[in-house]
Formats: C-alpha cells, sequence, structure tokens
C-alpha cells in the first residue's frame, strides 16, 4: 500500500511573523519563500494582504517569483481583505473566521447565524473571483461541536476547496485530536487541515494526532515560531510523519536545518540548543556512555542520522566527556596520541568542566598542544583597536592586525561600540581567510564593579566550524579576542591539515 500523503502549509510568514519583536522585510520574505519552495512545502501562506503597503508588496514579490508553491493570504470575513488578496496576485486565501461563543460574544459581537452568513458571503466572494479558499474555524477547539460542524459543511456546499480546524489557544491533547479529526474527516468530502498552537507544549503531538486521523493538510511554522508559544513545528512534525506514522510530505527532509538558520537569521529569534531536529544540541554528545556508542554505532543514541536532515553530529567536550571521546577527536586531527596522553587531555577537560565552563574548540585544542607537545603559532595578532561611541555619535570602530607580514587596517559602523568593533574584526576575518562568524554570545559575567566577561564565538571557513572563546573586563576586548582566537585556531589546523 502507498503512503498516505499529507500536505503541508507553512505559515511562518504571516502566524510565524506574528511572533512578539519578529518583522520581516520584503525581500527577507522573498528569501525566506523561496527556500521554503525548495524545501517542497505545499502551500505558502505569505502574509494578511489587508495588513500594510509593505505586506503587499511582499505577497506581490513571492507571487511573482514563479514558485512551484501555492501562494496563500490570510483574509478575514471581510470583502475588502479578499479585494487586497485579489491585488497581490495570490492563489488562494486562508478565510478565518471566529467560531467560538467566546470569540463571538467578546471580540464579534454577533450571532451564529450572523457569522455563519457573514462568512459564507466572503467565501463565494473569493471563489467567484477565482481564488481557491481553504475555511478554517478560529478556536474551533472551543466551540459547540454541533456548529462547527454546521459552518464547516456550510462552507463546503459554498464550495469552498478545503477547511481547517484551529486549535487557537493549543487546548487540544493527542486523544482529543485524533477523535476530533476523526470525526470531521468522516462527515466532509474535502481535506481537512489542523492548525495547532503550543501554549500547552503539544502542538506537535496534536498536529500528528490529527493527520493519523485523518487530516490531509498540517498548518506549521519553522522553528515552532508563532505568537505567545509558537505553532507546531515544520521541521518536527514531518520528520515525525515519515519517520514515525508512515506518512509521506513533499518536504526534502535534507533542507531542514539550512532553513530553520535562514529563518533564524531574518527573524532574530535564537533557536534554543536543545530544539528537537534543528537545535545545535540536536545531533550533538558529551557523556562518556553516549559519545562511546555513537562512535561505536550512531544508531545507539541518535534515532536518525544527522544527514537526513542536513545536520552535522558533534562530539562536546566538557565534564562528561570519556577518554574514547577524545581519542576520537585527535585522530580526526591526524593526531596520534598515547593513551597516557588521551589520560592526561581528558583530566584537563574534565578540570575545566568542573570549574563551570563550556570547553571551547579552541581550549581544547590548546591543552592538546600542550600535551602532545605542539608549537602553536598565533597567525592574526591584533595591533591596535580604537572605539568611538558617546550621544549622537555612531559608533564607529577601527582595528589593526598583523597577519604573516601584512598589516592589515579596517573599520567598521554599529549600533553599538561592541557591534561596531565586532563589524571591523568581521571584516578583516572575511578579507584574508573567508573565516565568517556564525553565532556569538555572552557566555558568563561575573559579578562586582570588576566584573569579567566571557564571550564565546562560533566561526566556520565552510568546511570547519571551532568555537572560541575571549574573557576580558572590556567587552570589546573580549569579543575581539574570541574572534582572533577561532580564526588562529582555523588557521592554524588548516596549516597542519588536521580537520
Amino acid at each position: 500500500m502507498p503512503k498516505r500523503r499529507v500536505k503541508v502549509l507553512d505559515t511562518t510568514l504571516r502566524d510565524g511573523e506574528q511572533t512578539p519583536g519578529v518583522a520581516l522585510a520584503p525581500e527577507q520574505k522573498l528569501e525566506i519563500a523561496r527556500a521554503l519552495d525548495d524545501l517542497g512545502v505545499d502551500v505558502i501562506e505569505a502574509g494578511a494582504a489587508i495588513t500594510s503597503e509593505g505586506e503587499r508588496r511582499a505577497i506581490k514579490l513571492i507571487s511573482k517569483a514563479g514558485l512551484d508553491a501555492e501562494i496563500c493570504s490570510f483574509a478575514r470575513a471581510v470583502r475588502s481583505d479578499v479585494d487586497a488578496a485579489l491585488e497581490c496576485d495570490v492563489d488562494s486565501v486562508h478565510l478565518v473566521v471566529p467560531t467560538s461563543d467566546l470569540h463571538l460574544k467578546y471580540k464579534l459581537k454577533k450571532t451564529r447565524q450572523e457569522v455563519q452568513r457573514m462568512a459564507l458571503d466572503v467565501a463565494r466572494y473569493a471563489l467567484d473571483h477565482g481564488l481557491m479558499v481553504e475555511f478554517s474555524a478560529e478556536d474551533a477547539t472551543r466551540t459547540e461541536p454541533a456548529f462547527l460542524m454546521k459552518i464547516l459543511s456550510a462552507a463546503v456546499d459554498e464550495g469552498v476547496q478545503r477547511v481547517c480546524v484551529c486549535d487557537t489557544v493549543g487546548i487540544l491533547t493527542p486523544e482529543s485530536s485524533a477523535k476530533l479529526f476523526s470525526d470531521i474527516t468522516k462527515q466532509l468530502k474535502v481535506p481537512v487541515a489542523a492548525h495547532c498552537h503550543d501554549d500547552f507544549g503539544m502542538a506537535t503531538a496534536n498536529t500528528l494526532a490529527a493527520a493519523r486521523s485523518g487530516a490531509g493538510e498540517v498548518h506549521v511554522t519553522v522553528n515552532g515560531l508563532g505568537e505567545r508559544g509558537g505553532n507546531a513545528a515544520l521541521e518536527e512534525v514531518v520528520l515525525a510523519l515519515s519517520h514515525l506514522h508512515g506518512l509521506r510530505t513533499g518536504i526534502r527532509l535534507n533542507k531542514l536545518y539550512q532553513v530553520s538558520k535562514l529563518v533564524e537569521r531574518h527573524t532574530g529569534v535564537p533557536v534554543p540548543p536543545n530544539k528537537a531536529v534543528v537545535g545545535e544540541n540536536a545531533f550533538a554528545h558529551e557523556a562518556g556512555i553516549h559519545a562511546h556508542g555513537v562512535l561505536a554505532y550512531p544508531g545507539t543514541y541518535e534515532p536518525v542520522s544527522p544527514e537526513v536532515v542536513g545536520h552535522h553530529r558533534r562530539l562536546v567536550f566538557g565534564k562528561h566527556v570519556g577518554t574514547h571521546a577524545i581519542e576520537s577527536e585527535l585522530r580526526r586531527m591526524g593526531l596520534k596520541p598515547t593513551k597516557m596522553q588521551v589520560q592526561k587531555i581528558s583530566d584537563q577537560v574534565k578540570h575545566l568542566g568542573d570549574r563551570g565552563k563550556m570547553v571551547t574548540d579552541a581550549e581544547l585544542r590548546a591543552i592538546v598542544d600542550a600535551v602532545m607537545g605542539r608549537k602553536f603559532k598565533e597567525v592574526v595578532k591584533l595591533e591596535e583597536l580604537t572605539v568611538v561611541s558617546g550621544n549622537r555619535v555612531t559608533p564607529t570602530s577601527s582595528v589593526k592586525v598583523k597577519f604573516g607580514d601584512k598589516e592589515v587596517v579596517e573599520s567598521g559602523l554599529g549600533i553599538g561600540p561592541v557591534d561596531a568593533a565586532m563589524n571591523a574584526i568581521k571584516k578583516v576575518v572575511e578579507g584574508m581567510a573567508n573565516i565568517r562568524l556564525k553565532e556569538y554570545h555572552v557566555d558568563a559575567i561575573s559579578g562586582g564593579t570588576d566584573a569579567v566577561v566571557s564571550v564565546v564565538v562560533k566561526l566556520t571557513d565552510g568546511k570547519r566550524i571551532v568555537t572560541a572563546r575571549g574573557t576580558s573586563g572590556d567587552i570589546i576586548m573580549a569579543s575581539v579576542q574570541a574572534m582572533l582566537n577561532g580564526v588562529n585556531r582555523l588557521l592554524w589546523d588548516r596549516k597542519l591539515g588536521g580537520l
């Protein structure tokens, strides 16, 4: 029997953009839409055309981009919303109609009959203008079941192509979701979609239960973005559908990680390290037992290979590390350590870990060099660093570094002195060694007026990724030190031919 196909509607550009603090420019929306199309999403909800002129510009750009996905605009049960969508040349509207008595009484101040009449009128208006219509019952899971079926059935009779049941405040459980979608899909002759929110942390589970029980479409966002607790996460839902439930989607799973990083970069919302599927720790192993098992056979502690979702496996070195992981990393670097050297390195790593410190790649390499008698040579040295900042002055930084026999000078502007310094140092680094900054964060700050700041960065040269730390009483200097420590490690490893 062939696997049943479940469609994916991605609402990152609409519901996801409603995440507090997130606002995407039209060009950013277009880049994300292209990535979603390449990922294999069936329907892209590009925004709500009625929102603003900028929103309409973004939706028009996406509509005219020649994407394979169906391009959809959110619309209320108001004709002007449909007119705005038509202006953007979309393929469909996601027509959202509140159906719970709570919403009718306090938000719309209308009766059930008035809302149904208004909703069907707008649905017919959209259909008559050549749009596909997905008819959504907002707050469906707090709607009286008989009225929910009545309005959805009436919409189907009106000619809408799909209907959607929205768990607007995330109150479903997997059991209640399974029953609800089983009941509805048995009675309606059009595909039924599940739109689940994560207020109780069950959006993914409820979406999977809906799909198993007959839902033909799932609504998701990249990284689980959305209002309040967010929406069902695209990466979690599609991976579980295919690997746990035997259901098929059109998603190219090996592109999930790169799409996640793109959305993270444009929205400015960091993906938690322990986020399922796409978090940096999703395939990271530190504990000695786990690392040993994964080195012997990855399936011991990985339900799927990281390559399946375009991610990478990583061994983390801290106080829980075992000697097997240390030895494996050294051999990966092209070294042939003795058992005594492996033990010494392990002891020093654990000592750092016991002090509550994350052991960065640069620190591990320094320990390895010391134990194995390798002479580390700093390739890039800081000569000068000047930062100017103040009232009514755009923060500006100038940096001079020595790179071999050459001196390199760059300047940078920023929203603050740290940003200006980092922009200057990034220009130096990218110009001389094609190394990019992937992540930056303040790892720890001690208390008191003599506080010491610890900055950790993650850098890549396209082939390798290293973490490095800078520590100083000055956050600007700590940031620059972290960058240069990482750069020096990448360049030194490259020279030695290590990974």
